[in-house]
């Protein structure tokens, strides 16, 4: 079973913010899997697929190590089984890059995982692009996509989806248990 995290804030407010970008992603994935939400208490939405769990963190972003530890530990998942759905500003947008381990790159997100569960889990980075100055960074990520930029994003989680299928994939079929 392998679990997959959405970065994101929660509400109406952020929903299509481009720090929002895991949890849109989340959000095609749990439609694509045909996941069902299942009651919990690991301060966030979880869902369950044949062969996936997919958490949309409740805690706002820059807590969001709290839930994942909780699903993680309850379920008894190790971290190369983890993957990771984030906002990327470093990356222009629209580019989707792969990933295991790594810093967090001054992402609270990341940060809050690394703090709980450690840096070594998959992670798929999606390009948000960078404003122009670096004190627009915060009021950047929180602002809105643009309708070309989402249609831009939307494109992009059918691959997601296809990608994390094959990691399940290639997991599973090079896994050895011993010699």
């Amino acid at each position: 079973m392998k679990l997959i995290i959405g970065l994101g804030n929660p509400g109406e407010k952020y929903k299509l913010t481009r720090h929002n970008i895991g949890f849109l992603s989340i959000d095609y994935l749990i439609e694509h899997f045909n996941a069902r939400k299942i009651n919990s208490s690991f301060k966030g939405e979880l869902y369950k697929s044949a062969d996936f769990l997919l958490l949309k963190p409740m805690t706002y972003m820059n807590l969001s190590g709290e839930s994942a530890v909780l699903v993680k530990n309850y379920y008894k998942i190790d971290n190369e089984d983890v993957i990771v759905i984030h906002d990327d500003i470093d990356l222009k947008t629209g580019a989707l890059k792969f990933k295991r381990g790594g810093s967090h790159g001054g992402h609270n997100g990341l940060k809050s995982l690394d703090q709980h569960i450690g840096n070594d889990y998959w992670r798929i980075r999606i390009g948000i692009g960078r404003p122009e100055r670096k004190e627009e960074v915060v009021k950047y990520v929180l602002s809105n996509f643009t309708e070309e930029e989402l249609e831009c994003m939307k494109s992009l989680f059918p691959k997601i989806a296809k990608a994390v299928t094959e990691i399940n994939k290639a997991a599973s079929k090079y896994t050895q248990k011993e010699c």
